[in-house]
């Protein structure tokens, strides 16, 4: 099954030619479309993102429309943006911050957060943002890490869980709270007092492309988390995916769902929509079926990118949004995280009148590698083609443990990157043995296993660690998990491998019902009968366990090597960024 896209409510997508673009681009050709800094000083995020709006013609559009939790609704224009920018640079100067030291951010979705990430690039500092939700100890560990000179926060957050472990930051010289009205004394300071004393102009200094500016964490659902750290460069690839893969237009309004502290946010929540210069949402709330539905109509959405887990729930409300919302001006839905199931594209264009567009990417990526596209028919289940300027290829290690190309369609293998594009990572911070050890000649290795088809898309298979292999057979645990979702009664799904004698692993599934279900022998049985149907007894599970929920990370990735490490009774190591219901 595939589904034409071609139509997108009257608006001609940028990418019309999805295989002429692909051919001819160049990353070349981007750079014109950004400005640079004045008098050839560089390239800066922030300049591209902020300032070279504020000083052109949409220095009075709203660059972000803040929706606070008790109705509260702040506009921020370009040109606000850029004082409140420069006022938060400056006051990194004031307090003797060098260029390329790390600030961080501890908060939900706040005005000052969008502030400090931009301030901090126009000063050249690192920006790592940190999810609120983490507790004292990976809230250490990180910041511990990345080395954190400053930290914006609020003063909730500070009492919590930064009081605890502030002594065991020595390096953290600098605690700015967002909602203190006076200072609390040195190093501890009140950020909007600052603010009104800092000077509303600031000169970005020489900024070279490959000056680092960003620091993230990686969600850590395949072990311990690692500290990516990203270039001023990355813009380029964030400009062209909002071109390209969102399809970015002016006077576009546009919602990235993602929580501040992950990647998403900062590459497609921070940067790309106002490197194109459109209105970005920022809601406060987490996912709330009713509010956000809501706000897809009173502020008439264009484009939403959100993710399988928010759709999900969508679903398991069992929302007819079309019949309670006008959404009629929402043009497109994007989604990322994880691969989309074929039932979650087929219930979007049936509830909300579209379909949902997955793309794939990674942390270490930066930016979105592989799309679905308006103008590209999409085949469910399939997480797309690759962006233009970027090759992609299959790679399985041969006898003797190096990587081969394999290009023969439905072939599994280890998707692997052309190095060169702009975002790729540069480094893990004090990391560099591992780092090299993902890449292998020019290409770099990803993790995730994957096959192609005939017409060049591609289709997830599990991560190369996650795969199971059973009686001579290698079972990927999402192709196994999107058929069981089919069933009626499954909510969610996650697969795993577990040690057999004869076999070497069967496989096991964890099922959480849809609401309302009641689990029975009875139903398990039934599971167990549709799912080798489907699948055949070569790939279907073995074992279903009911569970009232999956462990998931705080960003909504289901955690398999937890569920395994439990089941198999072995260590299960960092649960930082682990979900607690």
């Amino acid at each position: 099954m595939t589904i034409n896209t071609r139509s997108t409510k009257n608006v001609r997508t940028n990418l019309t030619d999805y295989d002429k673009v692909r051919r001819e681009f160049s990353w070349d050709q981007i750079q014109p479309e950004l400005s640079g800094l004045p008098e050839g000083r560089g390239l800066n995020i922030a300049y591209e993102a902020v300032d070279r709006h504020a000083l052109g013609k949409n220095e009075n559009r709203t660059a972000i429309k803040w929706l606070g939790k008790t109705g509260k609704v702040k506009d921020i224009t370009y040109r606000e943006l850029k004082i409140k920018t420069d006022q938060f640079a400056n006051i990194l100067e004031m307090l003797g911050v060098k260029s390329v030291e790390r600030v961080f951010t501890l908060s939900g979705r706040i005005p000052e957060l969008y502030i400090a990430a931009f301030g901090s690039w126009k000063h050249k500092n690192i920006f790592c943002p940190l999810f609120a939700a983490y507790g004292p100890e990976p809230i250490l560990q990180r910041m511990s890490r990345g080395n954190a000179k400053v930290l914006v926060t609020t003063s909730n957050l500070y009492q919590r869980k930064i009081s605890r472990i502030k002594s065991q930051l020595p390096q953290l010289k600098h605690i700015l709270l967002t909602d203190a009205e006076d200072h609390l004394g040195k190093g501890l300071w009140s950020l909007p007092k600052l603010m009104k004393e800092a000077s509303a102009t600031y000169v970005i200094p020489s900024t070279h492309p490959e000056d680092h500016a960003i620091l993230h964490f990686t969600s850590g659902t395949a072990g311990k988390p690692k500290g990516a750290l990203h270039v001023h460069s990355a813009v380029f690839t964030h400009y062209m995916t909002g071109k390209y893969v969102l399809d970015f237009h002016p006077g576009d309004i546009y919602w990235c769902t993602a929580d501040p502290g992950w990647v998403t946010a900062t590459s497609y929540g921070v940067i790309a929509p106002l490197t194109h210069g459109i209105t970005s949402i920022i809601d406060e709330t987490d996912f709330d079926a009713q509010r956000w539905l809501q706000v897809l109509e009173s502020h008439k959405v264009n484009i939403w990118y959100t993710s399988p887990t928010t759709i999900r729930m969508l679903m398991q409300t069992g929302a007819k949004p079309r019949e309670a919302f006008d959404l009629s001006r929402l043009r497109a839905i994007h989604s990322t995280g994880e691969p989309l199931t074929p039932e979650v594209i087929k219930w979007g264009q049936s509830h909300l009148g579209l379909p949902i567009y997955d793309n794939w990417w990674q942390t270490e990526t930066g930016g979105i590698m592989i799309a679905n596209y308006p103008s590209v028919k999409i085949k469910p289940g399939s997480i797309g083609l690759p962006i233009p300027g970027v090759e992609t290829a299959i790679l399985q290690k041969n006898d003797h443990q190096k990587p081969l190309r394999i290009d023969t369609p439905g072939i599994c293998g280890e998707l692997a990157i052309k190095v060169g594009w702009p975002s790729m990572f540069r480094g893990y911070i004090h990391d560099e043995a591992f780092y090299r050890k993902c890449f292998s000649d020019t290409w770099y290795l990803t993790g995730d296993l994957v096959t192609r088809d005939e017409e060049g898309y591609y289709w997830f298979v599990g991560r190369a660690d996650d795969i199971i292999k059973t009686a001579g057979h290698t079972v990927g645990p999402f192709e196994v998990e999107h058929v069981i979702m089919e069933h009626p009664n499954v909510g969610e799904i996650a697969v795993i491998g577990k040690p057999e004698p004869i076999a070497g692993q069967v496989v096991k599934a964890f099922v959480s019902l849809k609401q309302g279900v009641v689990p029975s022998e009875t139903l398990k049985i039934d599971i167990l009968r549709f799912a080798r149907k489907r699948l055949g007894k070569a790939i279907a599970p073995k074992e279903i366990a009911f569970l009232d929920r999956l462990p998931k990370t705080k960003s909504g990735k289901i955690m398999r090597r937890l569920l395994k490490a439990r089941e198999l009774g072995l260590p299960e190591g960092d649960i930082s960024t682990l979900k607690i219901n």
